[in-house]
């Protein structure tokens, strides 16, 4: 067997334990929703805590701690390096950095909005309203440093990249290489500071200066790790056995809590600390939009592919020896890809509304709803079934919700 083929079959056969064990879960007695005053007798029950089994424990804190220890990018020479976070930071807020010179990184990414636009999709640079860029909603940058994949369709395999797209997509920033670099050449400020960041003055060669500009960026935007939540207060409570201060945490969330880790089966996806696998899936929102489709994955790989910004092409810092090449390399487009779009991350979602890759469902209640009464048919897979149809109850789907609401903080800080 190959490498690659081997490396798939490793990864079928870790989908079908994990689905496995979450299905063991929502089949078992002791996961059903039951009030605190249910409790054994004899146990050691808190009151205003369930008492939740030793299965389900293992998963609630799977999800921390939080923050998780984050490495740097080796594929980024910027990464971690002060002046270089200090010019990203410029970067980002400069209108300048648009051809327009009116449309800076945050006109989408607003950080009063969890950089987000809270808008559907977002809008053209300088168009009147109604007038939208794309398909896809625009997606928050909290965490984006602890991301396999960028972007909805994973087109990109590191956040320099991610960050490199849209200052050469003619829909978002528009530039050119040779333009956006003689700027960096000939402004005073831009100048200094890339020779801070880089060690040297900006070169001959445009494409570098401006593959720097975007790992500038990325080393900026990899500063930004999302607050504590309510939730992780309460994980970390169980991770110590404070049962008093876990029982702080609301009813109504311990239990959507133990649906979403139990019988609804959303930690199958929603994994790890920062509740996404970071893998893609069909969550049967529509793919078809108007003048066509949006394949979604599928065409997030071909884009991979052919890409010069990869972790296999030249500008990739670490060279040969970057272990998060090993998933480029190996990457296989599949008819399965049609449709699937990135697993995004739960943390802050309050603050992150509208929901899905196109932005189609506006409130929290909204997407429970989606999933209480999924379209099982509308759904394609390989060979298994993750997602079913939940058929909440009005006090389940309530019950979830109010969990998923205590994934946010009730501030964000400012960057």
């Amino acid at each position: 067997m190959s490498r690659c083929a081997d490396s798939r079959a490793r990864a079928r056969a870790a989908r079908r334990l994990i689905g496995r064990l979450a299905l063991a879960l929502a089949l078992a007695p002791a996961i059903t929703l039951l009030p605190c005053a249910a409790a054994p007798a004899g146990s050691d029950a808190t009151p205003g805590l369930l008492d939740f089994t030793a299965a389900e424990r293992a998963l609630i804190l799977s999800h921390g701690p939080w923050p998780m220890p984050t490495e740097r990018d080796g594929a980024n020479r910027a990464d971690g390096r002060p002046a270089a976070i200090a010019f990203g930071r410029a970067l980002f807020f400069d209108p300048r950095l648009g051809a327009d010179g009116r449309t800076a990184c945050a006109s989408c990414h607003q950080p009063a909005r969890a950089f987000q636009d809270g808008l559907r999709t977002p809008l053209l640079p300088g168009a009147a309203e109604g007038t939208r860029r794309g398909q896809r909603n625009t997606p928050t940058l909290w965490d984006a440093a602890t991301w396999r994949w960028f972007g909805w369709d994973g087109a990109h395999d590191s956040l320099w990249a991610a960050s490199l797209a849209p200052l050469l997509d003619g829909a978002e920033m528009a530039r050119r290489p040779d333009d956006l670099a003689a700027q960096v050449r000939h402004d005073p400020a831009w100048r200094a500071a890339y020779r801070a960041a880089f060690g040297a003055a900006p070169g001959d060669d445009d494409e570098l200066v401006v593959v720097d500009l975007a790992k500038a960026l990325a080393a900026w935007q990899a500063t930004l790790v999302s607050p504590r939540t309510p939730f992780d207060d309460f994980r970390d409570a169980l991770a110590r056995g404070d049962r008093v201060a876990a029982a702080a945490y609301p009813l109504a969330a311990q239990r959507g809590l133990r649906l979403f880790v139990g019988g609804a089966r959303c930690s199958v996806c929603h994994a790890g600390p920062g509740f996404s696998n970071g893998e893609f899936a069909d969550i049967g929102v529509p793919f078809f939009v108007p003048g066509g489709v949006d394949p979604g994955r599928h065409r997030g790989l071909l884009h991979l592919r052919a890409s010069p910004y990869t972790r296999l092409e030249p500008h990739n810092d670490a060279g040969a020896i970057d272990p998060r090449a090993v998933a480029t390399r190996h990457v296989v487009i599949e008819p399965r890809h049609f449709g699937e779009f990135r697993v995004p991350g739960l943390r802050q979602l309050v603050h992150t509304a509208p929901y899905m890759h196109d932005g189609s469902l506006p409130t929290v209640e909204a997407v429970v709803r989606h999933y209480s009464e999924l379209d099982e048919d509308r759904l394609h897979a390989d060979g298994e079934r993750i997602l079913r149809r939940l058929d909440l109850s009005a006090q389940q789907a309530a019950d979830l919700a109010a969990f998923l609401r205590t994934l946010s903080s009730p501030r964000l800080p400012a960057p």
